[in-house]
Formats: C-alpha cells, structure tokens, sequence
C-alpha cells in the first residue's frame, strides 16, 4: 500500500487540509479502481466501510491477488467534515458558496475533444490511452481559486484514468440503492445484486455535473462527436452507491457492505479469486426521470405511514401534515407507483418540502433531475 498526501489551497494563512489516497496493488496493474467516501461529508456510513475496505485489501496485496490497481479516499471532504454548528454537521454544502460538494465539476469533454481532433485512429486501446493522456493534461493545466475547487480537482485528478469510479454516499433514511448510467447497467448490475440495492436509477445526464458524471459525461460525449468515425471505447464508468440512511453507521452493516465490494471487484476481475454466487436482483432499474420527488403542500409535524423499501401504488398515503394549532391534518400521497427508497429525516416539514422519493418505472421529467 503507498499512501498519497495531496494539499488543498489553503484559504486563510495558518490553515490547511489535505486528501489522503491508499493506492493498492501490483506495480504492473491490470486497469485501476477509484473507490471514495462521504463527499457528502455527513454521510458517514461509506466512510466506515472504507475502512473496512483498507483492512480487506491490504490482506489482499499481501497475498498477491489484487490485479488492479485499487485506489481509496476515505474521507473525500474534509472541507464539509469541519463545518459543524452547534453540535449539527452541515456537510452537503459548503458554507462560504452555499455549492452542494457534489455538484459543479468541471466539464473538460470540449477542451479534450478539442485535442484529440485529428489524432484518433481505429485502434480503440490507443483512443482510449490517447484520450486518458489528454484528459490527465487538461486537468493538470486546471487551476482553483478555491478551496473548494482545490477539492473538487483534486478528486478528479486522482479518479480521470479509473476504468471504474465508485462514490459511497447514504441517503436520509433510506434502503440501499445506487445511480449509474444506462451505458454503464450491465457493468453495474452485478453490484446492485451484491449490495442489495432496492432501487436501481438510471441516468445519462442528471444535470449537475455530479462527480460521477464528470468522468462517464465525458466518454459519452466524445463518443457522441467521434463516433461515427473512430472507435471510442467507454473508457470509464462511475456509480454512485447510496448505502441505506446516514444513521445506519455500524460494522456488522459496513462489514456486509465491504464483502459485497470486495465480491463485485472480484467478479469484475480486479481482485484473483471465484467469484460469489451472484444473488437476486431486488428491484429492476428504472429510470432516475422516473423517480417522483414527493413534496408537501403545507408545513407541520409530520408523520409517515409507510418505510422506505415498500413498494406504493399510486395514491398511496405516504404521510400526514399536522398542524397542531388549527388541528388539521394534511394527507400527502404519492403520484407514481414504486418503491419509495429514501424519506426525509426531518419530522417538522415546511410547505414545498420534498419528504420521500418514488421510483417509478416511466419516466416523466427532464432537465435537472438531482435534488439540491
């Protein structure tokens, strides 16, 4: 294991903050894995796992098994990690910008189509090489003004040349689900199965340049610019790995979960070994324009009436708004049949308020399709 110390821009004088790596594996790897955790920086339960994860593939490269190179960051923000107010951590956002951490990564697929115009051949490994090479270039010529920039880059420097990126995230209260590209599914499924996820969403362009999609956003492009001409293999796929709710931070919980890491990377081929009999899919993908964002006309105190996990019809009572001053009570119900898989933490809900997410199975919105 060689572990990298990477320096963020430092925003004030006598401050400072650094991204750790833990590369893994042999010297002549075979592809390379980026593994990361809690960009979301009060999403906790990725992070245990990574722990987990070290442990495992550090018994791994002593035994020489690792065919890839595996690299982890176990704590992808610790910009977010500090903002703590009045004992309440506030790590989806940064302060100063009010930016969400996941969002706003910076989109080179021009400037390396740009580039690469006039040097792609048939040979699709060496437009995948070409292409990686000037990928590397044009975000080592990026510079930050920020400390969050500072952040965001290093990320993707670290990532740009991954065949796969994995990003651990957890929702509010929520079943195990994921996001990946509909490209990228059949790469993908067998992680769904091995983690469990009760929800499976599909997008290729969410709309806010989320770390995932920066690098899978990339290869589609360009493939949709060059590929009536030139073979342009997907040199990366990314998902996005939402492990349950933000309070589900335990071992026996993080150890399933990096066993079915560790299971899924073997079945990819990264890590020597059978690979375990893949189980059930738990639900069908379905498309992330069909997940229903189900909000709450009025504020009040508010009580659910059904889990995450359970599957809806559509008219189903999810919840009631209460007001206790005028005593009435707000049914809220949902619009879309499917699985809820995610509802909010909060018992005291705002008028407007998004309370619980539906995977539907038709697809029905456009344009920005993340929550804030």
């Amino acid at each position: 294991m060689r572990h990298q110390t990477h320096d963020l821009l430092a925003p004030l004088p006598g401050t400072a903050r650094q991204i750790h790596s833990f590369h893994f594996g042999p010297q002549a790897a075979n592809g390379k894995i980026y593994i990361q955790a809690s960009l979301h920086a009060d999403e906790m339960p990725g992070m245990l796992v990574a722990w987990h994860l070290k442990q495992r593939l550090t018994e791994l490269e002593a035994a020489g098994r690792l065919r890839s190179e595996i690299v982890l960051v176990p704590i992808a923000n610790p910009v977010g990690l500090e903002q703590v107010l009045m004992d309440v951590p506030l790590g989806r956002y940064e302060l100063e910008s009010g930016q969400n951490f996941n969002r706003w990564f910076v989109d080179l697929s021009e400037e390396v189509g740009n580039a690469v115009e006039g040097l792609l051949g048939n040979d699709p490994q060496s437009n995948l090489r070409l292409i990686r090479n000037h990928l590397r270039e044009a975000l080592a010529r990026q510079t930050a003004d920020t400390q969050l920039q500072s952040q965001r880059l290093t990320l993707q420097r670290l990532a740009c040349d991954a065949d796969m990126v994995l990003d651990l995230h957890c929702d509010f209260e929520a079943v195990a689900h994921l996001y990946t590209t509909p490209e990228a599914w059949p790469q993908v499924e067998p992680l769904a199965r091995y983690i469990g996820a009760e929800a499976s969403l599909l997008a290729t362009d969410s709309g806010g340049q989320s770390f995932d999609e920066c690098f899978t956003l990339l290869w589609w492009q360009l493939k949709e610019r060059f590929g009536e001409h030139f073979d342009i293999p997907s040199g990366s796929f990314s998902v996005t790995v939402e492990l349950r709710g933000q309070g589900d931070v335990n071992h026996p919980l993080a150890s399933l979960d990096c066993q079915a890491l560790i299971d899924y990377l073997t079945h990819f081929g990264a890590i020597a070994g059978e690979p375990a009999p893949l189980p059930e899919l738990l639900y069908p993908a379905t498309p992330l324009a069909g997940v229903e964002p189900v909000a709450t006309p009025v504020g009040g105190l508010l009580v659910f009436s059904v889990l995450p996990g359970e599957y809806l019809v559509a008219g189903q009572l999810i919840a009631e708004i209460i007001d206790p001053i005028t005593d009435r009570v707000t049914p809220v119900h949902c619009s879309t049949a499917g699985l809820m898989y995610a509802r909010s933490l909060r018992r005291m809900a705002t008028a407007g308020m998004v309370i619980a997410h539906v995977a539907g199975a038709e697809a029905y919105r456009s344009g920005y399709l993340l929550s804030p």
